[in-house]
Formats: structure tokens, C-alpha cells, sequence
């Protein structure tokens, strides 16, 4: 069966399953190489990338069917997802449809909910669903390079803004470095999310006061230069920063 036949076919049994009019994108950042890189799908139809998003059940809460799609097309679980922003431009996905009738269910206007998550790529099995050809990790320097299909580009440079203002705010970092890292590494994250270059010495006795690292007893071995010391989030500090929030930069 062909992926069109597939669509045909999910479709009368979407209308059972699936509330009409709503979806759910989540944007998935990681961090590689000093830079920021997010997961999308690549489908058997249209050979264009897509967040991996979908619809909400009518008997399930909306959080919850965000985990639920996400698991269903990456594999991706036990991942936590934050809500950050509503998507309803007339005709933002009934033209990705456009070979269909408009008794597709797919191709109904669609008001989606974007959630957004940052996530250590190495930590996370991937598998693509049946609909999708392949699910990669792409760098955000490489996004122009590619087509993304409906406004999943206005989502993700969205979600990225949203983050850039909320780094201020909130700690980031646990969920995308190493359990052991260096001053500089925690720096490069910090400048790759908000696409700037910060200065060093400001930067480390921010982060050195903000009482969320633990200088471990070890350094960095195997460089030219001096090891660097190695530290760790402080949990339970970091976890009360997430809950109250950091002073602002």
C-alpha cells in the first residue's frame, strides 16, 4: 500500500479517533558539535521535512497525546515537553494535501499546539513510524538547506525565540551536555541557543553564583593545555531554578 492509499485510509478512521481542527507539533532541540540541532521526519510523501506532530485522541488530555505522537513517530519517550505557542494561519497545512479531496481528514484546517523540549541527542533511540522515511537529528545552520513542509519552519524559529527569552530565566543544560562537563562546554551551549558570543569571565561568575553547579574533584584530561575542572548540576538546586527561576543576566 502506498503512502496515499495509507492516508486514505487513516483517514476515515482518524474521524472516530481524532478531535477535528486541533494538532500538536513539538519541536525537539538537541546539542552537538557546539550547536544546536532539532528532529524531524522526512515522509514517503512529498519528500518534505516535518516536526513529528499529529492529532489529539477525543478521550485523552492534550499533554498526554503529545507524548503519545512523539513516541509514535521517533520512539522518543519519557521526554518532558513544555507548551509554548498556538499555530492557526488559515491554510497552514490543507496545501501539503492538495492531491486529496477536501473529505480528508488531514487536510481540515488545523490549529496546532507547538511543545518544545531540549534533549542530549545520544540519549535518545530514534525509529521512525511507517508514514516517514527517515528521522534525523538537523542542525539548525542547515534548516535553509532543506524544505520543511506547512509553517514547521515559523515553529521552530518560534520555539527558538521562546527558549532565547527564557534562557534568562531558567537553567538549561541538564538535559543536553554530558553528566560531566567543562566551564567552556556550558558556555558554547549558552551562545549556540542565543546565537551570540558571550564574554567568559562574566559568564563564568554568573554561573558560578547561580548555585546550580558542583565542582567535581577531576579535570578534563587528554588536551595540550592545562585540564580544565569538571562539574555537574547541583540537582536539587537545579530543579528549585526551574520551579522559582534565576536573577536575569
Amino acid at each position: 500500500m502506498d503512502f496515499k492509499q495509507q492516508l486514505l485510509q487513516q483517514s476515515a478512521e482518524a474521524k472516530e479517533i481524532f478531535l477535528p481542527h486541533i494538532s500538536a507539533d513539538p519541536v525537539i532541540f538537541g546539542f552537538e558539535h557546539n550547536e544546536l540541532k532539532v528532529l524531524l521526519l522526512k515522509t514517503n510523501y512529498r519528500q518534505k521535512w516535518l516536526l513529528p506532530g499529529g492529532y489529539v485522541k477525543k478521550d485523552e488530555d492534550l499533554d498526554e497525546a503529545v507524548k503519545r505522537i512523539l513516541k509514535e513517530r521517533t520512539g522518543v519517550a519519557d521526554i518532558y515537553l513544555e507548551e509554548f505557542g498556538v499555530f492557526g494561519r488559515k491554510n497552514r497545512s490543507e496545501s501539503y494535501f492538495e492531491d486529496f479531496d477536501e473529505t480528508l481528514f488531514q487536510k481540515q484546517r488545523f490549529i496546532s499546539v507547538g511543545y518544545y523540549a531540549l534533549y542530549n541527542p545520544s540519549m535518545l533511540n530514534i525509529i521512525p513510524d511507517q508514514y516517514s522515511e527517515t528521522c534525523e537529528w538537523i542542525f539548525l545552520s542547515k534548516l535553509q538547506e532543506i524544505e520543511l513542509a506547512m509553517d514547521h519552519r515559523e515553529i521552530i524559529e518560534k520555539a527558538l525565540l521562546i527558549l532565547r527569552q527564557k534562557i534568562a530565566a531558567i537553567p538549561i543544560g541538564r538535559n543536553l551536555l554530558p553528566e560531566k562537563f567543562t566551564l567552556p562546554e556550558l558556555q558554547k551551549l549558552y551562545e549556540a541557543v542565543l546565537g551570540k558570543e558571550l564574554n567568559r569571565g562574566n559568564f563564568y561568575t554568573k554561573m558560578k553564583t547561580l548555585g546550580i553547579l558542583k565542582k567535581l574533584e577531576e579535570q578534563r584530561r587528554g588536551g595540550a593545555h592545562k585540564a580544565p575542572d569538571l562539574y555537574s548540576f547541583d540537582e536539587e538546586n537545579y530543579i528549585k531554578a526551574l520551579n522559582n527561576g534565576l536573577n536575569s543576566w
